[in-house]
């Protein structure tokens, strides 16, 4: 159970992105939000949550940085318990 809960958050938000791209208005309120390809394509590798959130609350306001800020924490505290875990394992030496 462990592990279907790991990998829904991991692959969660990428098929979010993925379902809103096959959608035929998803692709181009996606494409509205970024400047290019290049832009979606890194939050979609490296910072899924903050783009779904970038998505949902185009064009930006003030307040939607907030949102914005909260799902930026949430991807970086998934790399931050990533990196604790591999640490508490025996016998690794990481750098």
């Amino acid at each position: 159970m462990c592990c279907f809960f790991s990998s829904l958050l991991l692959f969660g938000p990428r098929l979010a992105i993925l379902v809103g791209w096959l959608l035929p208005w998803g692709q181009l309120r996606i494409l509205s939000a970024f400047n290019g390809w290049v832009t979606p394509l890194i939050g979609f590798i490296f910072f899924p949550w903050t783009t779904i959130m970038y998505v949902i609350v185009f064009p930006v306001s003030v307040f939607d940085w907030i949102w914005i800020g909260l799902a930026l924490m949430a991807d970086l505290a998934g790399y931050a318990g990533g990196a604790r875990s591999r640490n508490q394992v025996p016998g690794y030496h990481g750098s």
